[in-house]
């Protein structure tokens, strides 16, 4: 993780592993950002303002992802996906 600014904007990147195989391998591109947004530790408000969508969307994506691995929670998912 590292701090950069950009147009005087104050941005943290962080790194994360990308899902290309196992059970990742399901989801789509939207999906995966969204796990990997979960894993970031962002909340479905700030996933749903980051993808321009609203929090309901998000909300019904990340219901969908649940049922889609079997998993009943954020920790869950972020485990079944990145493996912690």
């Amino acid at each position: 993780m590292f701090e950069l600014v950009v147009d005087g904007e104050l941005l943290v990147v962080v790194s994360l592993p990308v899902v290309t195989g196992g059970v990742g391998a399901a989801l789509t591109r939207a999906e995966r950002a969204i796990a990997q947004d979960v894993a970031a530790g962002y909340s479905n408000a700030e996933i749903a303002r980051r993808r321009g969508r609203s929090v309901r969307t998000i909300a019904n994506q990340l219901a969908a992802l649940y049922r889609k691995l079997g998993v009943g929670s954020r920790s869950e998912l972020v485990r079944a996906l990145f493996g912690r």
